[in-house]
């Protein structure tokens, strides 16, 4: 869907981007940041969180001669995002650059324009996990060795989420169904009940460098170079909590697009046998919870995406289930 200017601008938390959005304003910062003249021949707004963020694209030429060159801008209304950029600066330079031996890279941060609280990092041509994956199960094992190297970068954070941070999140979103769905109080109530039992069933486990929102979307396929994207909530935590993240992402998505949960079990099968073979010290049992407690997040994400309410029930129903199971 097309976001036009006048669309964001008329969100009044983010309304301070107009200058973003002035190719005269903007190109000299771009020049500055890039330490070198340039044509500025297209402003886009690509994606737009109401009152919360927005992502711009500005296509550039460099007057030296060199190749087209598209740059995207993360905005967050409140602030400037100094920690994500500065983690995704680290790992560009510890390994996570577009010549590492192990084809897995970040795409490069090239600077901050603060005024505007924005940072840039170049584009990246590729497709989405989301597309190949569900026709290519042989791609799951190299998303497993992708992430198990993230997990492994030991590039520190202050950030940390816990079980009790899944609980507390499941208690902020589960609640709000019931404005779209008041006849399921009682159901609801059973479950986040049994999702509290069940987070507090998790075993120990030792941190790691989390990703913690990984889903097919966050990988991106680059020839033979897979690149992890939108590391806005990197933190220290369970390294299952990503895996059993990406499989209930696949469950949803099968559901969604092939009417059961299930039409991917072969990817998350292999997603999971991989991750385990890359991480000796994870304990499995772990994943099928994570993912437990992400399909119940997804009822309450259903609610609010109108392409998705025809699965709002069948959401629950599944939940309802693999909670019976896991009781």
């Amino acid at each position: 869907m097309l976001i036009t200017a006048e669309t964001l601008l008329s969100d009044s938390a983010l309304a301070f981007v107009a200058p973003a959005l002035n190719p005269q304003w903007i190109a000299p910062r771009l020049e500055q940041v890039l330490g070198q003249s340039l044509v500025l021949e297209n402003v886009r707004v690509l994606r737009h969180k109401v009152g919360r963020r927005c992502l711009i694209a500005y296509d550039l030429r460099l007057t030296d001669g060199a190749t087209p060159v598209t740059l995207l801008g993360k905005v967050r209304s409140r602030r400037l995002d100094y920690q994500s950029y500065h983690i995704q600066q680290q790992l560009w330079h510890q390994g996570f650059d577009p010549q590492s031996p192990d084809g897995v890279s970040v795409p490069e941060p090239v600077g901050m324009i603060p005024e505007m609280h924005l940072w840039l990092q170049r584009w990246v041509p590729g497709t989405s996990a989301t597309s190949l994956l569900p026709q290519c199960p042989a791609l799951a094992p190299r998303i497993a060795a992708a992430i198990c190297k993230l997990h492994h970068c030991g590039i520190p954070t202050p950030k940390h989420h816990t079980a009790a941070t899944e609980v507390q999140i499941l208690q902020e979103r589960v609640p709000r169904i019931l404005q779209h769905f008041p006849e399921w109080q009682a159901r609801l109530a059973v479950i986040l009940n049994a999702c509290v039992h069940l987070a507090n069933s998790l075993p120990q486990a030792p941190t790691a460098s989390i990703h913690r929102d990984f889903y097919p979307d966050q990988v991106l396929i680059s020839g033979d170079r897979i690149y992890l994207l939108d590391l806005d909530l990197y933190c220290q935590g369970d390294a299952a909590l990503d895996i059993g993240n990406f499989v209930a992402h696949l469950s949803e998505q099968s559901l969604r697009t092939r009417s059961h949960p299930d039409a991917f079990a072969a990817q998350e099968s292999a997603l999971i046998t991989a991750f385990c073979e890359h991480s000796g010290d994870i304990n499995p049992a772990a994943i099928p919870i994570y993912k437990t407690l992400t399909l119940v997040r997804h009822i309450y994400i259903s609610t609010q995406i109108p392409s998705r309410r025809h699965t709002t029930a069948q959401l629950l129903n599944l939940c309802e289930a693999r909670l019976c199971q896991s009781a």
